[in-house]
């Protein structure tokens, strides 16, 4: 099993892509949410151009936000700035899609839109819209195609893995996935310093994140049905629909994936942080890694949050024990 990184970008993020090359991670991962985060492609070609050996991945890529050639443009940039260290994530869109106030892409659109932009990138000329389209660079202004490119898609259910079956390498989720030779894990926590407790300040800005957005999720495809859920969910609900509806998606993603929002604190407790993300000391945090892997996981993705640097050199420390 391998140790990879995930990044809700911002301007530091191609530094902290250049640190977790520097501590052996093998892949960073970059995500794509307009509404909240830096722009995927600009964090990614500056951090391919600060590195030389660490893979770099869209992870992962909301396909109604872009038309296909847009997509394989910047794809075929990044090949030509990180030759044979580029993979391209795509999913149906959970917080890209929400913050829009939408719901995420069909599952048939996606599998569409990947295999346009798979042929786009083999220098073939498929159909988009009506209409044919293709990528005409003149040479020297991308690499040439054919450009083998491999693709991962995010999936959350056997909709998406039947998507990745007939498209893709590999997927990423947020449970480990079995039955793949590549399936990437996306996990949030801490590695806790000696002596220190679950309830600090500390690892609440560094792991709370983590547990938020298990609430974000709950209430997105279960609505107020969810209330039962999770302990305090009945609070955050009332509160969070007590939002104008024309603008609740706003707030309900507001500081999805790097800090609590306004409405979160009410939910995340440190028991809710000790059962939903990997929290604790290497010790505590070795079984984990053998359940993952026992479940299929190939690759553990670590998102940081709160000190990104303290983060990764912490969660580094958990490499040995994945040889």
């Amino acid at each position: 099993m391998e140790l990879s990184c995930a990044f809700a970008p911002g301007s530091g993020t191609p530094d902290h892509i250049v640190l977790a090359e520097q501590l052996g991670y093998r892949r960073a991962w970059v995500y794509d949410s307009p509404a909240l985060y830096a722009d995927v492609w600009a964090t990614l070609a500056l951090a391919a151009t600060h590195t030389s050996s660490i893979d770099l991945a869209t992870g992962v890529l909301i396909p109604s936000l872009r038309h296909p050639v847009v997509t394989a443009a910047a794809v075929a940039t990044l090949c030509g700035l990180a030759p044979g260290r580029f993979t391209m994530g795509v999913g149906s869109g959970f917080t890209g899609r929400h913050t829009l106030g939408k719901r995420p892409n069909r599952w048939a659109f996606v599998e569409e839109y990947v295999r346009c932009v798979q042929d786009l990138m083999a220098g073939e000329e498929p159909m988009w819209d009506g209409a044919r389209v293709a990528m005409m660079h003149s040479a020297g202004l991308v690499p040439d195609r054919p450009l083998e490119v491999p693709t991962v898609i995010g999936v959350s259910g056997p909709r998406g893995e039947a998507v990745a079956r007939r498209v893709a390498d590999g997927v990423i989720a947020a449970r480990a996935t079995s039955g793949w030779d590549w399936s990437a894990q996306l996990t949030f926590g801490t590695v806790l310093d000696d002596g220190e407790s679950i309830d600090s300040p500390r690892v609440r800005r560094a792991a709370g994140h983590g547990a938020a957005v298990a609430v974000h999720a709950l209430y997105e495809r279960g609505g107020p049905q969810a209330a039962d859920r999770i302990p305090g969910m009945a609070a955050w609900l009332e509160a969070i629909e007590a939002v104008p509806a024309e603008r609740r998606h706003l707030e309900t993603h507001r500081g999805h994936l790097v800090e609590l929002n306004a409405f979160d604190g009410s939910v995340v407790t440190p028991e809710l942080i000790g059962s939903l993300t990997w929290t604790g000391t290497v010790d505590d945090l070795a079984p984990r890694l053998a359940e993952a892997e026992t479940a299929g996981a190939t690759e553990i993705a670590f998102q940081p949050a709160g000190d990104i640097e303290r983060e990764l050199r912490a969660f580094a420390r958990l490499a040995p024990l994945l040889a």
